[in-house]
């Protein structure tokens, strides 16, 4: 199991990443920067999730380094927790083929198309989640996840960032980098090392 003080983060402040490494010791940049500057609202990201982690930075390291060896580290979010279960019963399908019946929402036009397809919307649906799952076949969406989460928090305001996150679920690294290329160099690395695991982020 990783110790929680050890933990990947980097704090984001104004665009621009003002420490990255271990939590603990980001923690305590973020203290420190805090402390001279109490104007200072720098973002901690967990850079395994992309999620912002909520610091309590009172007392010093050994009390900060306590709170966070609980293994708890806010912000963070399990994967399908809020996934609906499957439901009780038998319900409507075929068993046999393990259907399961779950509500779907769409815009009326969306339900209109899904009508006119062959088999009607139950098929067209299972037939557009399979190609779906098929282009994703060596994609890591973990990692696309994790850098909509980073993108959501620190650029979500940007210029291009819906563009950007549609290039990001498609796996469009070249419409990714130019939807990005406005942003601020710190921020645009982090994402694409977020979502492709690069070391250096797209070049400048």
């Amino acid at each position: 199991m990783t110790d929680p003080l050890s933990r990947p983060a980097t704090a984001f402040e104004g665009g621009c990443a003002v420490a990255r490494g271990a939590l603990i010791d980001v923690a305590m940049a973020v203290k420190a920067r805090t402390e001279a500057d109490p104007a200072a609202t720098p973002l901690v990201f967990d850079d395994a999730t992309g999620a912002v982690i909520d610091l309590d930075l009172r007392g010093g390291r050994d009390d900060i380094a306590a709170r966070l060896s609980t293994g708890v580290v806010p912000g963070q979010t399990r994967a399908g927790a809020n996934e609906p279960g499957p439901a009780g019963g038998k319900g409507r399908g075929r068993p046999k083929l393990g259907v399961v019946a779950r509500e779907v929402t769409l815009l009326p036009r969306q339900w209109e198309w899904l009508a006119a397809q062959k088999g009607g919307a139950s098929q067209a649906l299972r037939r557009l989640v399979d190609d779906a799952r098929r282009r994703d076949d060596g994609r890591d969406r973990a990692a696309t996840e994790r850098a909509y989460r980073f993108m959501s928090a620190a650029a979500g305001d940007l210029p291009g960032f819906e563009e950007a996150s549609r290039a990001l679920f498609a796996g469009d690294r070249a419409r990714f980098d130019a939807s990005t290329a406005g942003w601020p160099a710190d921020i645009r690395i982090h994402a694409a090392r977020l979502a492709w695991d690069d070391r250096d982020g797209p070049a400048r």
